[in-house]
């Protein structure tokens, strides 16, 4: 019996006919009210004004997120070997988000105070943690909408990264003795 409906062929044949159809319709050249500016500078100047700030917000929760991975280790330190990898993946993370301008120069300004108490069971301390990485990759999954290609490459890694984080520490938080 053949099947009726949308196929998952049809519909990825018909998301690149619609993509392929945008970049041709992105590609005309010409000028701005005969202003002698290439067609859409000004709307890339709001789109990299756009990625830099969404490239900041996401170094400075990433930053918040390093210090609650520090909260949990220090409160716990049965922890602490579980939760290093992860830790250190986060802050690659927010080297990798860092703002082309701002890679390697020093920070102004001071990281930001960890948020809240930690709890004082260290099962329900790890799967805290793991909301934070679930509600990262939500955040990272929803900012692809309004992101340039190439960030947006760059957050759907770090998206798929923080949802692996989310798993490995649910997993960690069941090992975990109480």
């Amino acid at each position: 019996m053949r099947r009726t409906g949308t196929t998952r062929r049809g519909a990825l044949t018909a998301t690149g006919a619609l993509a392929l159809g945008a970049v041709l319709a992105g590609c005309g050249g010409g000028d701005e009210a005969g202003s002698g500016k290439p067609a859409g500078s000004g709307a890339r100047a709001a789109a990299a004004e756009a990625e830099k700030t969404l490239r900041e917000k996401a170094v400075r929760d990433g930053a918040l997120l390093l210090a609650r991975y520090d909260l949990v280790a220090g409160a716990h330190p049965a922890t602490a070997t579980g939760l290093a990898p992860l830790r250190a993946a986060v802050a690659e993370h927010g080297k990798a988000l860092a703002p082309p301008h701002a890679k390697g120069a020093p920070r102004a300004d001071a990281p930001p105070a960890a948020p809240g108490p930690v709890s004082a069971d260290p099962k329900a301390a790890v799967r805290e943690l793991a909301a934070a990485e679930r509600r990262r990759a939500d955040a990272y999954a929803e900012a692809l909408l309004s992101a340039g290609p190439e960030l947006a490459r760059l957050l759907a890694s770090v998206a798929a990264a923080a949802a692996a984080h989310a798993y490995l520490l649910t997993e960690l938080a069941e090992e975990t003795a109480a």
